[in-house]
């Protein structure tokens, strides 16, 4: 995709008033309820109500239950988010393209995750999202890899490829994926911050804020998992610069003592958004159960940023978020059940608003 347009603006009105029906269509939690209590065939007749026909269609005569979902989400979500970039224009175009190279960042370590763990090449593939800038070769390419080294020196001429080569050594000392897997992170963000427009526009300041929050997220997250794992890790290396919660040093600092990382987010600029998965984080057992309460958090911020500003790039960011959840919903439905798992365990699993 070519990520730059002349025109300097960009069609908000249009844009938000399609995204708006968009999210308006999505599954509701009533609907998801619904699901983690039918078998996968159920599952399937149930999507092929909704907005989900021609893909359930178009591909029931390849595949069938659980297959046929995984399919279906995956071209279902690749089909929107082209809709995306075919409606926008300008300085809009160029936010919603660069955004969507997050799905390139998701490739990469699904692949890399797929090696490290063994799974098959049709495992891997069934993960992608081919909804970024790599090529279906390259992805090709990368699925068919037969180790981590390997994938690394496939991703050597895209955007990704020096921070891998860089964060190869500590993957090889460490014998886990988190140098990696920071390393796709902390690279795409960058590129998100970068070569914006000299003259600052509220358009800019926006599309900033709603990546600050987002880099603050993806912070606080990796925070926590250090603090709960007790691993012997520098939290400041895997510290993503660009967010406004807390500093690299401020990091080191509080990753050590929980309740002071739980009193600093208190008291920040997210207090009042996070106060339920601060609940969660003092109650819970395991970590995960504070992750879906922070995914919720990040949801229900994003939809605030959407309401204050309705034309902005703000609803588009905030729909993408939103599909996403819905398609990694979906996914663990359909799985968990294929997995005869009972529907209170399959819950568990699911961001529910």
């Amino acid at each position: 995709m070519s990520l730059y347009q002349t025109d300097s603006g960009g069609n908000y009105e249009y844009v938000t008033a399609r995204v708006r029906a968009r999210k308006a269509a999505l599954f509701d939690d009533d609907d998801y309820r619904k699901l983690v209590r039918m078998g996968t065939s159920g599952i399937a007749r149930f999507m092929e109500e909704t907005e989900y026909e021609s893909e359930m269609n178009e591909l029931g005569a390849r595949h069938s239950g659980v297959d046929l979902v995984e399919y279906a989400l995956a071209r279902n979500l690749a089909k929107h988010f082209d809709d995306l970039l075919r409606w926008a224009d300008g300085r809009l175009y160029d936010y919603v393209a660069r955004y969507l190279r997050k799905f390139d960042a998701w490739n990469v370590k699904t692949v890399l995750r797929g090696l490290y763990s063994d799974a098959s090449r049709e495992d891997i593939e069934d993960d992608l999202v081919r909804a970024g800038e790599f090529s279906e070769s390259l992805l090709d390419q990368l699925a068919g890899s037969d180790s981590v080294e390997a994938a690394v020196e496939v991703l050597d001429s895209t955007r990704y490829g020096d921070a891998l080569a860089d964060a190869l050594r500590d993957y090889e000392e460490t014998g886990t994926l988190v140098p990696l897997e920071n390393a796709v992170d902390r690279t795409f963000y960058e590129d998100l911050l970068s070569d914006l427009p000299a003259e600052s526009t509220r358009a800019t300041e926006l599309y900033q804020e709603f990546l600050h929050a987002e880099i603050d997220f993806r912070n606080l997250r990796n925070a926590l998992r250090l603090a709960r794992s007790g691993a012997d890790m520098d939290p400041s290396e895997y510290y993503i610069d660009g967010g406004r919660l807390f500093d690299e040093s401020e990091i080191r600092q509080l990753v050590g003592n929980t309740d002071q990382l739980v009193e600093h987010i208190r008291t920040s600029v997210y207090g009042e958004e996070l106060e339920a998965a601060l609940e969660t984080l003092e109650d819970a057992e395991s970590l995960i159960e504070f992750e879906h309460a922070l995914h919720r958090a990040e949801l229900e911020y994003a939809g605030r940023l959407s309401n204050k500003y309705p034309l902005s790039i703000c609803p588009v960011l905030s729909y993408i978020l939103y599909k996403e959840r819905e398609v990694e919903n979906i996914r663990a439905i359909a799985r968990g059940r294929e997995a005869g798992l009972e529907p209170e365990e399959i819950e568990e699993e699911l961001v529910i608003l």
